[in-house]
């Protein structure tokens, strides 16, 4: 999913958090027993980051029971005044960092705020270059998620998109609640069932019934919106997992508030790890200059010919100062 242009790293800036805190409030939050499980998996059809499965334990904690919508964000930005990072201009003394050394600095007029929005085509490309269907929105944002000429009419119910972990961490921190690390994540996601490779059990469409809101069709030339959904869909219409959350699968990605390092499992340390909070920084084989924080869950444009990530053990990173068209957030406590 990664681009391979300049416009996937360039064009973000760290936002400045506003101190203010919200009251602690469990309204629309479950409780999640905590315990051992087998976290990622040895499944040969997964991913390198999510092998090999070990063993882990968490302690028990408090999880939203969906992901944060346009309409809850909006509260925190009325109480505090924040200013998303894809609403700033951005700081090429910051971005360089993320770059290739000796990148040049683009001309200012390309400085913009704005952020990367998601544009389906309608021939078939090649799946190794994400460029042709990622393009640099400038006004793209978590209140225009597609553009100055997108709003949020008839998607206050839906996960805001186009925030940024620092944004994430903002809201949590104003809401008193924080970002799940990645195996409480995970640990919810699978709702009480082990092993299994969707959060639901084995079977993909049990009953033929969708479970949660991916492409169908062929990404990224057709969608065939058979479960009626083009882009996100409103919080809670598909079935909640066994802990009563809705939407650990597909929607939105969801961020994390662990470090990606692709190796982490590889590096796991026998028998059980408790309450793992994740590797000290980030590591990327794929773009070694950025750093990235874990993102869960897979999204609307998760494809079987493409993005097979909605499962429970699927992860990714995700630079902390980049906002998708695809990628929202929970908050727990």
């Amino acid at each position: 999913m990664r681009c391979r242009t300049y416009f996937w790293l360039l064009f973000f800036i760290a936002a400045c958090a506003d101190n203010s805190t919200a009251p602690i409030d469990s309204t629309d939050m479950v409780h999640i027993p905590g315990g051992e499980f087998v976290m990622g998996t040895d499944d040969a059809q997964s991913y390198e980051p999510e092998r090999p499965a070990h063993r882990v334990k968490v302690a028990a904690f408090m999880m939203d029971v969906t992901e944060v919508t346009n309409q809850q964000f909006k509260r925190f930005i009325d109480a505090t005044h924040f200013v998303t990072q894809a609403e700033q201009v951005p700081d090429w003394e910051q971005l360089k960092l993320q770059l290739p050394a000796g990148t040049p600095k683009p001309a200012q007029e390309k400085l913009v705020a704005g952020s990367l929005v998601f544009t389906p085509l309608n021939e078939q490309v090649s799946g190794d270059d994400a460029s042709t269907w990622w393009n640099w929105v400038p006004g793209a944002n978590w209140q225009h998620p597609e553009g100055p000429a997108s709003d949020l009419d008839g998607r206050w119910n839906h996960p805001v998109v186009q925030v940024s972990w620092s944004d994430a961490s903002a809201y949590a921190k104003w809401a008193g609640k924080r970002l799940p690390t990645e195996a409480e994540w995970e640990f919810a996601a699978r709702g009480g069932l082990q092993q299994k490779r969707y959060a639901w059990g084995d079977d993909f469409m049990p009953d033929g019934k969708r479970m949660a809101n991916i492409w169908q069709g062929h990404f990224p030339d057709r969608n065939t919106n058979e479960d009626g959904f083009a882009r996100t869909a409103p919080v809670k219409s598909f079935p909640a997992n066994g802990y009563g959350l809705y939407d650990m699968i597909g929607n939105a990605w969801e961020w994390c508030s662990d470090w990606f390092d692709a190796r982490a499992y590889q590096q796991a340390a026998s028998g059980v790890c408790e309450n793992p909070a994740g590797p000290a920084r980030s590591f990327n084989p794929e773009h070694p200059e950025a750093a990235q924080r874990v993102i869960r869950g897979g999204s609307f444009m998760c494809a079987e010919n493409y993005c097979r990530n909605y499962r429970p053990s699927a992860r990714r990173g995700t630079d902390w100062d980049t906002g998708l068209s695809n990628l929202g957030f929970r908050c727990v406590k």
